[in-house]
């Protein structure tokens, strides 16, 4: 029997997706403009909002949410995503560290992370081997919760349909880009910064971030998954801001070289992306994307 549909046009699921995001971000951003804070509960609805764009987008245009990319990855990428963090971040926070006199502030971390498990006398146990151990494991977990909210939208239903229309590069640098300025009203407004100047600050995030999404678009093609790019979101979140972070202190240029909003990072995260990219992409018109058909009505031929 004939199909009882169309295609929908390429441009309609990304405006619509794009019409949601705004919605959604604008809502917790006036929110949290207002107030000049990001209350924990209120930043973890923020992550989720790509998400939801995604979700309601697919919902109203009946496109398959298996197009979102839930398939299991290699291991390999799961491996590499975990890692990656570790290699492009320990560099620069050890040439801090080395270079800038008191930025390596091992007591303070250890007292926190010691003190949060009730084991204040013994903070070196509690460090290395209570607070670190489930860092590395039980956190990450639990930061992928909040990070898959942001792939959904950003590698799941976003990238995948930018790569149709503008290639691999065009698919990274726009995402990437729009990735970016989403996070600028809590940059710019809210206490989610570093306390540098806001220009640089601005700068070096959206270098870092574009960067980042050359990764995670290399990770989401490679693997055919969301996952890699999830945990990926997850591991630098974690140890970033809850390692490498808490154990440099805002010293002479420290905060200038390290953190999301450091010249440093965004450096080592573009270095790690042109090596990454550079050791092999799809062939020239492969796309991610799945025909954005809506489902059949009940009574047609066939499933999508």
């Amino acid at each position: 029997m004939r199909r009882a549909f169309t295609r929908v046009p390429q441009q309609r699921p990304l405006s619509i997706f794009l019409f949601f995001l705004c919605v959604f971000s604008g809502c917790t951003y006036a929110l949290a403009v207002h107030s000049h804070h990001e209350s924990e509960a209120l930043s973890q609805f923020t992550t989720w909002c790509p998400g939801f764009a995604a979700l309601c987008t697919c919902l109203l245009l009946r496109i398959p949410f298996g197009t979102l990319g839930w398939g299991w990855p290699a291991r390999r990428f799961l491996r590499l995503a975990y890692c990656l963090p570790l290699i492009y971040a320990t560099p620069v926070y050890l040439l801090t560290w080395l270079v800038i006199r008191g930025a390596f502030s091992l007591n303070s971390f250890e007292a926190a992370m010691a003190d949060s498990y009730g084991l204040g006398r013994s903070a070196a146990l509690g460090t290395f081997g209570v607070a670190l151990p489930l860092l590395f494991t039980v956190s990450v977990i639990g930061e992928a919760v909040w990070a898959l909210g942001e792939e959904l939208g950003w590698r799941g239903f976003l990238f995948p349909r930018l790569q149709q229309r503008f290639g691999f590069h065009g698919a990274c640098l726009i995402s990437g880009s729009i990735w970016a300025v989403r996070h600028y009203p809590e940059i710019l407004w809210t206490d989610f910064d570093a306390g540098t100047n806001a220009v640089f600050a601005l700068a070096c995030f959206t270098v870092m971030v574009v960067a980042l999404a050359y990764i995670m678009g290399y990770l989401r093609v490679r693997s055919g998954s969301i996952w890699p790019c999830v945990l990926l979101h997850a591991t630098h979140n974690t140890f970033v801001q809850g390692v490498f972070d808490p154990l440099t202190a805002p010293v002479g240029w420290a905060k200038y070289i390290t953190t999301e909003f450091g010249a440093g990072l965004a450096v080592a995260i573009v270095l790690a992306g042109t090596v990454i990219v550079s050791t092999g992409l799809p062939r020239k018109g492969f796309s991610l994307a799945s025909t954005d058909e809506p489902r059949q009505s009940e009574g047609s031929a066939g499933i999508v």
